[in-house]
């Protein structure tokens, strides 16, 4: 059968309306999709602040979205640790444990923030390896101050497996305290605890002291300040860490005639730029490399969109001269034929130029940065051994030269109610 050119003409106009339509339906998705994400809900009421950082947290945690929670029970634990606030750390600490425990298993907030069109700050922080553990850290020494070293020991080999963790490999956890600490709780409930002992003392940069059942007060202490993270990259998708280096470089306790020193056992710093012994830079690649592919292609289909513009009509046909007259020429306009086949490559082009610009535009690789920002830099520990009493006690930070400083020394009260059963002290030189 044959058509006319009229009729060629109409079905490739008709062809070329359906793809365009199919094209701007998709652009239009895709538009939809980004301007959702953007809509934001009202933003909450700040919290007046009173200056007591529990008071003032557990505002912040009553205040905040679902996702937050973990954050501020971890900030509120510390806090009401260093107040002797003990009851009230326990809570936060448990609460913490018990929802990373539920985010782990199953967190749609997490999925969802692995896809390509979420941010990495909407998934439900449960902090990074570092601060998981210390969450288990903090809340063995409370276990402990109970009289529970059994379950005290399970949060420091948790502690610990957690820093072994990692998304694609695992690593052996490598803070020397928490094997230690296994050990001497084992030794403490008559097990042998000479393999944490070991793999202690091949961590550590000193060497350990040997374990002493009889001594019963362990003190636990803590000085400079924890690790800061910050975005860094083209698009802000590495995660990184800040480290200052802190002027405190240890400390010692002064009770009666007994001294004990106290220098850095773990270092919060290395461990949160660490796996295992291998630095590491936490690069949310995936989204980078697609926000920087969908730009590209969103570029490119732009470019080609123009160049087929420029093609829509051809070059003019050129039309005999006619003779009018008196044999005298009759001027002829030239036709010009429309390039239907580009008028369509150029419409298509220019919506998935639109729909990559678009999909860039919604892509979010921004790293997380919400911490756990009132840390400490370095963990140490000692033990002591004293009769029922109170005692006087000094407890001294020193520089790096040596020096104690000043406006840090803190006296205090130690006291020992029955000395066949542990008294834990918890010393920070951070305040809050």
């Amino acid at each position: 059968m044959f058509r006319s050119r009229h009729e060629s003409s109409g079905r490739r106009r008709a062809s070329g309306l359906s793809a365009s339509c199919s094209f701007a339906a998709a652009a239009t998705a895709a538009l939809a999709l980004f301007l959702t994400g953007c809509v934001e809900g009202p933003l909450p009421a700040p919290v007046r602040r009173t200056g007591d950082p529990i008071v003032d947290g557990n505002a912040e945690l009553a205040a905040a979205p679902v996702k937050d929670r973990v954050l501020w029970d971890y900030r509120i634990a510390a806090s009401a640790l260093r107040a002797g606030k003990y009851d009230e750390a326990k809570a936060k600490l448990d609460d913490a444990i018990t929802r990373m425990g539920g985010i782990i298993a199953n967190d749609e907030s997490a999925k969802k923030a692995r896809s390509l069109f979420s941010n990495e700050s909407d998934k439900t922080f449960i902090g990074e390896p570092y601060e998981r553990a210390m969450a288990f850290y903090y809340r063995g020494l409370l276990y402990w101050r109970d009289g529970e070293p059994d379950n005290a020991r399970a949060c420091f080999r948790s502690a610990q497996f957690i820093d072994g963790a990692a998304v694609q490999e695992n690593y052996r956890g490598d803070y020397v305290l928490f094997d230690y600490l296994d050990g001497l709780a084992s030794a403490k409930l008559s097990d042998d605890g000479s393999d944490a002992f070991a793999r202690a003392q091949t961590l550590a940069k000193h060497d350990l002291p040997a374990y002493d059942k009889d001594a019963n007060v362990l003190c636990f202490v803590e000085f400079g300040q924890g690790p800061r993270k910050y975005a860094a990259g083209q698009y802000g998708e590495e995660l990184k860490f800040r480290a200052q280096q802190s002027r405190i470089r240890s400390a010692r306790l002064i009770v009666g005639d007994q001294t004990a020193n106290f220098t850095p056992w773990d270092n919060l710093s290395y461990q949160a730029i660490t796996r295992g012994d291998r630095v590491m830079d936490h690069i949310l690649g995936n989204k980078a490399v697609f926000k920087q592919g969908a730009e590209a292609a969103g570029d490119l289909a732009l470019v080609g969109a123009a160049i087929a513009a420029d093609n829509i009509y051809k070059e003019p046909r050129r039309v005999p001269p006619q003779v009018g007259p008196a044999g005298r020429p009759i001027p002829q306009r030239p036709e010009v034929e429309k390039n239907y086949d580009a008028e369509n490559a150029a419409i298509a082009l220019g919506v998935i130029g639109l729909i990559g610009k678009v999909a860039a535009s919604a892509t979010t690789p921004r790293a997380d940065t919400r911490a756990w920002e009132n840390l400490p830099q370095y963990l140490s520990f000692s033990a002591l051994k004293l009769p029922a009493g109170s005692y006087p006690a000094t407890l001294q930070f020193v520089d790096a030269q040596g020096e104690p400083v000043a406006d840090l020394t803190r006296r205090f009260t130690l006291t020992v109610n029955d000395p066949a059963h542990d008294t834990v002290v918890i010393l920070s030189e951070l305040k809050r």
